[in-house]
């Protein structure tokens, strides 16, 4: 016989996990930013069902003011259950089909996460290149369409990876409309930060992430789609390979009848619903030129500290700026510096910049002139202390 006491589960120690006290930062990374005071308090508000009466008003009114932040009328314009990585795969994986061709760019980090999740979902890619730190030339796009005859265009409007701003948009998605292609567009640093207009740049989908210029916590990410977008994701020979992810599925959720698909964040949406409620407030144009003017301050001040931008100023991007690591100065050592001595968060590089550059965002709530302030001050004295 077996002895029963073999097997009675062993007493385990009962977790020792004292209160929740993360430090209080200033975010002047590449995201997450300052969360503002009232998307904050959205989130402390209480929990109804996902197909609740008052939640379905809700989705509405999102997606309402999702439009009006992308500057579109597209009905099929939802925030996805989902960090800015989810919208991004739910673009790139229900309008890629295996078989389908998608030029993608090389100039920056996210373009070669663009290359990655097209190849997952069954596609063919094929790259224009551009140096890192430059944004894509409309003759290499219009090249490469020729020779490769990609059925889908990617590209990044505003590169986190190396703080440049694709200028020229509306002639990328002529050259790919011209060759019958669609158009993605990563705006993850760019919505409700920098210039975006949808409808009018003829951009197919676009996706993003609340995290960054919206100043929302991180779980429900915008996307939106053209009704040709829509109509190609709805008439596809295979399943897209993510269920999650499958918009011909969410557009039961999200769509006229509010099918039950998944349990959406809810807290996440409310978070959502605010922080897009401020940008409206704000006005779109203003928020923008508020993104221009603060983060202009910041870039003088940083070149006023001997430091250069890796930018060129006609590709600058204000909510991410790049700068340049001075030789001799351990990049490491002042992020580490600066979270230590001041509670301020900035980062290093990523990819073919890692360690040569500073990524300091300007972003949503973080766009604010003491924040310049601060940082500026918090980094002369980082440097200070190698000698620079």
């Amino acid at each position: 016989m077996s002895d029963a006491s073999a097997l009675t589960e062993p007493e385990r120690d009962v977790p020792d996990v004292g209160e929740l006290t993360p430090p209080d930062r200033t975010l002047m990374g590449p995201g997450p930013s300052d969360v503002h005071p009232r998307v904050l308090k959205a989130m402390s508000t209480p929990l109804v069902g996902h197909l609740d009466p008052s939640f379905v008003e809700i989705m509405d009114e999102v997606q309402e003011l999702l439009r009006y932040t992308f500057r579109t009328d597209n009905k099929w314009t939802i925030p996805v259950s989902g960090t800015g990585s989810a919208s991004m795969e739910a673009a790139i994986g229900n309008l890629v089909e295996p078989g389908d061709t998608m030029l993608v760019p090389t100039n920056g980090y996210f373009g070669g996460r663009m290359k990655s999740m097209a190849e997952r979902a069954g596609g063919d890619v094929v790259e224009v290149d551009a140096p890192w730190g430059e944004p894509l030339d409309p003759v290499d796009v219009e090249r490469a369409f020729d020779e490769h005859q990609p059925d889908v265009f990617g590209f990044v409007h505003a590169e986190t990876s190396t703080g440049v701003l694709q200028p020229n948009v509306p002639e990328l998605t002529d050259i790919a409309h011209d060759h019958d292609a669609f158009v993605i567009a990563d705006s993850v640093t760019s919505l409700g930060g920098v210039e975006l207009r949808v409808d009018e740049w003829g951009i197919d989908a676009a996706y993003s992430g609340p995290q960054k210029c919206l100043s929302c916590p991180p779980g429900a990410s915008p996307l939106t789609l053209s009704d040709r977008a829509m109509d190609k994701v709805l008439d596809r020979d295979e399943q897209p390979r993510s269920w999650y992810l499958d918009l011909s599925l969410l557009e039961g959720y999200w769509g006229d009848d509010r099918s039950y698909h998944h349990t959406a964040p809810i807290t996440n949406v409310y978070a959502l619903r605010e922080a897009l409620r401020l940008v409206a407030e704000e006005g779109i144009e203003a928020r923008w030129e508020r993104h221009r003017e603060v983060a202009g301050d910041l870039k003088a001040g940083l070149q006023d500290l001997g430091l250069e931008m890796n930018a060129p100023d006609e590709y600058w991007l204000p909510s991410l700026n790049a700068v340049r690591v001075p030789d001799g100065i351990d990049d490491g050592a002042v992020i580490e510096h600066l979270l230590k001595e001041y509670d301020l968060e900035i980062a290093s590089g990523l990819g073919d910049l890692e360690g040569d550059i500073w990524r300091i965002g300007c972003m949503g709530y973080s766009a604010r002139p003491k924040n310049v302030e601060y940082v500026l001050a918090a980094l002369e004295d980082a440097l200070a202390e190698q000698g620079f």
